[in-house]
């Protein structure tokens, strides 16, 4: 469902060292939750890891992994309706894809307080995600510069599309 034109991409984001770091994760990653959670599990990580995923100019899905416990959060409830990421992201969470007619407006699903002890509370987040003006890369760089690891995040971002 990718087009080429649209920019698909997968990131995990973890502290090494005391500095954060930031990988690409492989582009099937990008419509595969249960992957993507094994994926950040798997990562060497001295506390928390998280993963950002930007899925052409439609959503992002932002998570993080703290041992057994795992935080997601949705930026459109509506992306279900065609993209099989944002479908197990509300299947996760237990929240019903909403009918086409009963929902006119972005709507996100998650945990809002995702990032809060991070320094980026549950306002902004939302404040964010519903701005329409700004594309899921562009909102998911303004998160990781406003959570301290812009620099690794552009890196692996620069490194995914190429």
């Amino acid at each position: 469902m990718t087009d080429v034109d649209t920019l698909d991409f997968a990131i995990v984001v973890y502290r090494e060292e005391d500095r954060w770091e930031a990988e690409m994760l492989p582009m099937a990653l990008t419509s595969d939750l249960d992957g993507l959670i094994h994926a950040l599990r798997q990562t060497p990580s001295m506390g928390t890891t998280i993963g950002m995923v930007a899925v052409g100019d439609d959503f992002f899905v932002a998570l993080r992994v703290f041992g057994e416990q795992v935080d997601v959060f949705l930026s459109d409830i509506t992306a279900a309706w065609e993209w099989p990421l944002a479908q197990q992201v509300l299947d996760y969470l237990d929240v019903p894809v909403p009918e086409e007619e009963e929902l006119d407006s972005v709507l996100p699903a998650g945990d809002l307080s995702i990032f809060a002890d991070l320094g980026l509370d549950e306002m902004e987040l939302g404040a964010l995600s519903g701005d329409l003006d700004l594309l899921p890369d562009e909102v998911l760089s303004s998160i990781a510069a406003r959570l301290g690891f812009s620099q690794p995040f552009e890196r692996a971002v620069d490194a995914a599309i190429g």
